[in-house]
Order: C-alpha cells, then sequence, then structure tokens
C-alpha cells in the first residue's frame, strides 16, 4: 500500500473514529462502532471492509457477530502517533460538544489505555518514575536495564522470551501522549506493566471506553513500588 493510500484510509471522520476508538485495546462489533461514530450500520460494514483490506483493523466472526481490533502493535502506534501530531499541530479543534464528552476526555487525559500501555497523566507519571529508577534507561534510545527486568520478575510478570527479538515488537519504546504532549511507554514493557496493573486491579476501566481510574489499591502499590502519588478517586 502507498502512502497516499494509507492516507486516504485515514482520511475519512469515520473510519479515523473507528481506529482511535480500537486504541483501547479490545475487539469491537461492527454495530458497536457504528452507535459509537453516529453512522448507520450499513456504512460502518462498508468502512470497515475497507480498513480490513488495507491492513488496518483484523477481522473476527463468532456466529452471527463480525469484531474488529487494530491488526498489531504496529497499527496502533501508527493511529497514536498521527493522533498526537494532529493534536499538536494546526488550530485547536471544537471542544466538547456535552457533559458526557467532557467528562470522558477529562478521565482519558488522567488515565487511559493507549492500546495495550497506559496513558496519560498517569502513564506520563509512571514512565518518569521508571526512568528515574533506572529500571528503563534513555542513553540515545530507550531499553529495558537488568533492574528492569528483575523488577517486573519480582512482580511476578517477568518479560516473554521472544521479546526484543529482531524483526518483532520493541522491547521498549517512546509514545508520545497526545494529551500530555510528553512521552509515556510503550512496546512490551509498557503492555505487560499495563496488563500487570489491569489484573491486579490497580487501575479498572470506566465504562466501556479507554478512560482508567486508579483504585485505592493501586495507589497504595504506585507509591510504594514507583514512587507515584496520584489520587484514587479521580476519574
Amino acid at each position: 500500500m502507498s502512502l497516499a493510500q494509507l492516507a486516504g484510509l485515514l482520511a475519512d471522520p469515520t473510519r479515523a473514529a473507528f481506529c482511535t476508538a480500537l486504541l483501547d485495546g479490545r475487539a469491537w462489533t461492527a454495530g458497536e462502532l457504528a452507535r459509537h461514530a453516529g453512522v448507520a450500520p450499513s456504512t460502518a460494514s462498508e468502512h470497515l471492509s475497507r480498513l480490513v483490506a488495507g491492513g488496518l483493523l483484523a477481522e473476527e466472526r463468532q456466529g452471527r457477530h463480525r469484531y474488529v481490533r487494530l491488526a498489531d502493535p504496529a497499527a496502533a502506534t501508527l493511529i497514536e502517533d498521527l493522533a498526537a501530531f494532529a493534536a499538536g499541530t494546526g488550530p485547536a479543534g471544537p471542544g466538547p460538544r456535552t457533559l458526557h464528552e467532557s467528562t470522558r476526555l477529562s478521565a482519558e487525559a488522567r488515565a487511559r489505555t493507549c492500546y495495550d500501555h497506559l496513558a496519560g497523566r498517569l502513564g506520563v507519571a509512571v514512565t518518569e518514575a521508571v526512568l528515574a529508577r533506572g529500571l528503563v534507561a534513555d542513553d540515545g534510545g530507550l531499553a529495558v536495564t537488568t533492574a528492569g527486568r528483575e523488577w517486573l520478575a519480582g512482580l511476578g510478570v517477568g518479560l516473554p522470551v521472544h521479546a526484543g527479538r529482531p524483526g518483532g515488537r520493541p522491547l521498549v519504546r517512546g509514545c508520545l501522549d497526545w494529551t500530555e504532549r510528553r512521552g509515556h511507554l510503550g512496546g512490551v514493557f509498557g503492555a505487560v506493566l499495563c496488563r500487570a496493573a489491569l489484573d491486579r486491579a490497580w487501575v479498572e476501566r470506566i465504562g466501556s471506553g479507554r478512560a482508567l481510574r486508579v483504585t485505592p489499591a493501586g495507589d497504595r502499590a504506585l507509591r510504594e513500588l514507583l514512587g507515584v502519588a496520584l489520587d484514587p478517586a479521580a476519574g
């Protein structure tokens, strides 16, 4: 696919809305995405077929239901990077149209998932703490240190043995946070850390979107493990 063809796929507001919604890392049905974007199911189906054919989305079918998700971490990185670039250039877009939308955007800015890693103020705070403690080094490029591997192993969530192999997903990478305009951690390290936070109920999802809430248990864990002080009631 050429760059022009890829740009054409994302130039449509409905397709862009689908891809942004799927940054929550989960699979959505065509009907759910149609309602999210405010379009007819037939329109959604047509757009989704184009995104699947273009390699940005992957399709799964279970019975009568058609599920789609972002094709892979590379597709998620592309969408998030474009969103961050768009947020930092040109005039600001229109503000929230409803109280519900304003509340959602505020919650996402505090803490959210970016595909499969932590983002928002939470993600940035965790990233800064991880770097300050030498768990990840930034010497001309991000790298997981021996201390970082041991720290994860101490949590019982060591890195997969195949992580970081050539041609595969980066072990750790910086991801520009579109709300904070600073970096948060992606790659395998970021994904493992996010999964641990969800599995241990340090964070919980707010409704069906990307926004997260730090739980009281998460507040204690983040303080003890990383020195990150966040309001557990925020969100």
